[in-house]
């Protein structure tokens, strides 16, 4: 193939057809990355070679589902002998795609009872997650009775229909916690081990479904207690989904989530993780600290 002359093609074509707008930026990325590919009349499996990324891979970042570096990017821009006005193009358009992807939860629900399907989704296409969490517990180890307590403080509130099919919603998540497959670790900070959506008998039985659920192969449980020297700041609550081949982030500050698929800030979440893993207590310490909030606890809901 003569490049200089295919990528003059490649750069007129791409002017004269841009791409339709997608629902993300990492699709529209995606999408042109592939529009380039093909035009260039180069196979996935032959791109992926030039690019030193696995076929599958290569689809998952034309499907939009993985967010490449930019180098990567410019590699592959390379290998389809895009021009200099292309590569500027696919500059931005990474740019964007790296960008944190904010969620008004308010406004999700607009259309649907609850976004349970929506964490469900990430779960289950990760291989670890990594759920740290300052004020409640996880949703993944919640017990019925505190769950449905939790979504009856949401606001805007929850109908009664709405909160019965996030609750089952919720619940059937958790199956996921018995799959061989993956690895699920938490970082749990004493605060929220003790916040208590309801009488002291519902934080009791939450409790003791923690101290259960640590026993599984698939989870591993850290304590961070409040009296605990810091090696870190406590942030708001976040979640690392790893595959693979890629990895994602997700947070939730006021007043709605924020996901993203940059290597960059995927790699401070990482950071924040290990440092407040610094503070955490594991295995029996974990559960001998478990053990004895469970007693303190039970102890304020005999007196």
């Amino acid at each position: 193939m003569n490049q200089p002359a295919e990528g003059a093609r490649v750069a007129a074509v791409a002017a004269a057809n841009s791409v339709a707008p997608q629902s993300h930026p990492r699709q529209h990325l995606g999408a042109e990355l592939r529009r380039l590919r093909d035009l260039a009349g180069i196979s996935g499996r032959e791109l992926a070679k030039r690019v030193g990324i696995s076929q599958s891979t290569l689809s998952r970042i034309e499907a939009g589902h993985v967010v490449p570096p930019l180098p990567q990017v410019m590699e592959w821009a390379k290998a389809v002998g895009a021009d200099a006005d292309c590569q500027k193009s696919l500059r931005g358009m990474t740019e964007a795609a790296h960008s944190p992807e904010v969620r008004d939860w308010a406004a999700s629900l607009a259309d649907r009872v609850h976004l349970q399907d929506d964490v469900r989704a990430f779960e289950e296409a990760a291989h670890v997650v990594r759920n740290f969490q300052p004020t409640l517990v996880p949703g993944l180890l919640q017990t019925a009775d505190y769950a449905r307590r939790v979504f009856d403080t949401f606001d805007p509130p929850y109908t009664p229909d709405a909160a019965a099919a996030a609750l089952a919603a919720r619940l059937e998540r958790q199956r996921v916690l018995y799959d061989p497959a993956k690895r699920f670790e938490f970082l749990i900070t004493e605060a929220a081990l003790r916040f208590r959506p309801g009488p002291p008998r519902v934080l009791l039985a939450q409790l003791d479904r923690i101290i259960s659920i640590e026993t599984l192969d698939t989870v591993g449980i850290g304590v961070i207690p409040q009296d605990i020297e810091a090696s870190t700041t406590i942030p708001h609550g976040f979640v690392i989904y790893e595959n693979e081949d890629h990895a994602l982030a997700s947070a939730e500050p006021i007043p709605g989530s924020m996901v993203t698929r940059g290597p960059e800030l995927v790699d401070a979440h990482r950071r924040r993780w290990a440092a407040l893993s610094r503070m955490a207590l594991f295995d029996n310490d974990a559960r001998v600290f478990l053990a004895d909030l469970r007693d303190e606890i039970h102890r304020i809901a005999i007196d």
